[in-house]
């Protein structure tokens, strides 16, 4: 068995583009927000175990919630770090992942269609997600988080364009 390393295309080699700043405060949210359960969870045990003084007053709570300021403030930055694109004339790019990275490369001439999503979060910091949906069962679909949502939508347009002069 062979095990040269592939080399890239050179358009595949050069550096990554950036989300859109947008784009790690609306993890930072979420975040937020999934933790607010865990912080009422703590608070329900802070009063069960109040009458019979197991613990200190507070530290339960204080420490979820030490926790939870953490978890803030560090994952949805390296969330945001972990991810970057890259459009060529034929291509686009999507790497991401924390622990295991991915590198998938979505070639224009697979792409059946494209969606522009925005949940309410999105539409609150002026960002949207652009989809690509391919032919194939493998990674049918590769979703690009934090995008501007005027650049979403415009590289929706200049790929639409491209698979239109493809099929010509």
């Amino acid at each position: 068995m062979d095990h040269t390393p592939i080399a890239l295309p050179p358009e595949d080699e050069g550096a990554l583009t950036r989300l859109h700043r947008n784009y790690a405060h609306a993890l930072r949210v979420r975040t937020a927000l999934t933790a607010i359960p865990f912080l009422a969870g703590s608070l329900v045990l802070e009063t069960a175990f109040r009458d019979e003084r197991l613990f200190p007053t507070g530290i339960i709570a204080g420490a979820v919630l030490l926790i939870a300021i953490a978890l803030v403030i560090r994952i949805p930055q390296s969330r945001y770090n972990a991810r970057g694109y890259q459009i060529g004339a034929d291509r686009l790019r999507v790497v991401r992942g924390l622990l295991v990275r991915r590198d998938t490369v979505v070639p224009f001439g697979r792409v059946q269609h494209i969606d522009v999503d925005q949940g309410p979060l999105e539409r609150f910091f002026g960002i949207a997600t652009l989809t690509l949906h391919t032919a194939g069962n493998h990674n049918a679909s590769v979703a690009l988080p934090g995008l501007g949502e005027e650049l979403a939508r415009d590289m929706r347009e200049d790929i639409r364009s491209h698979i239109r002069r493809e099929s010509l």
